[in-house]
């Protein structure tokens, strides 16, 4: 299945998926997800294999998803018993990466088009469901225990949603549960309000629908949201270690313009 049978942003889950399956391809790869690169196989044969160069700047999506990883497994140590709410899951293999315990029940939600791929391409496994349905209606959550602590995690999602949203989901989560970490990625308001001339975007018919020049401001949102912290994504201490060459060199020169260090950002809250 090509993902022209995709419609509008939920066509941007090939190239994501395509940026994971290159990097499992590298000798020292960031995630070594084989997961990835069988999807990617799935869902177009004939995908460009080609290593990341300067105009496939797909590695900084791959940062992102270490830093997810990194941030999900830290919290999942101090609370085996929680409930992962994956949302905008895409085609990616988090659950099979992190490998969560049994005690832990995981919840990856996407449009249905989208989960329906998932069953074809992806192993399914115990304490694991999925939800296909749009993030922003409020119902998915009627199917989640709400009497343990949650983990929350929106990668590559949060930019696609309008602030009223994003403030209705973050808001909903806090009040379902008794505790918790929400972690997502999101874009300064410069980057949104630019984002209809992006050419990749445009590619997929799609666009930004927010952005934060301080995303700590959204703890504001709920008395009991905490901004706890961010993880560098342009200018990422493994972006730089990883990269070739000539990427470090863009970024680098990028990195040196007003508002491109954090143009995206990875933030961290708790409740």
């Amino acid at each position: 299945m090509k993902d022209a049978e995709l419609i509008g942003v939920q066509k941007t889950l090939s190239p994501v998926l395509r940026a994971k399956a290159l990097d499992n391809r590298l000798r020292d790869p960031i995630l070594g997800d084989k997961y990835a690169e069988q999807a990617m196989r799935r869902l177009d044969p004939e995908y460009d294999t080609r290593p990341f160069g300067a105009s496939q700047m797909g590695l900084v999506a791959v940062v992102r998803a270490k830093a997810h990883d990194d941030w999900a497994r830290g919290f999942l140590a101090d609370h085996p018993d929680a409930v992962v709410l994956h949302l905008g899951c895409g085609l990616d293999a988090r659950v099979h990466r992190i490998d969560p315990p049994a005690t832990v029940d995981w919840y990856d939600l996407d449009y249905p088009a989208i989960v329906e791929l998932r069953r074809q391409f992806l192993p399914a496994r115990e304490h694991y469901t999925l939800i296909g349905a749009s993030v922003t209606d409020p119902t998915w959550l009627d199917r989640i225990p709400r009497d343990r602590p949650v983990l929350m995690i929106a990668e590559g999602l949060v930019p696609y949603l309008t602030e009223a949203d994003v403030r209705r989901l973050l808001t909903s989560v806090v009040d379902s549960f008794p505790t918790g970490q929400i972690q997502f990625d999101t874009v300064a308001v410069w980057a949104w309000r630019t984002s209809k001339w992006d050419p990749t975007l445009r590619k997929y018919n799609t666009r930004f629908h927010c952005g934060f020049d301080d995303p700590a401001a959204l703890a504001d949102w709920h008395p009991r949201l905490e901004y706890v912290d961010e993880a560098p994504m342009n200018d990422s201490p493994v972006l730089m270690a990883k990269a070739p060459a000539n990427i470090r060199r863009m970024y680098r020169l990028l990195n040196l313009l007003p508002g491109m260090k954090r143009s995206t950002r990875i933030v961290r809250f708790r409740f």
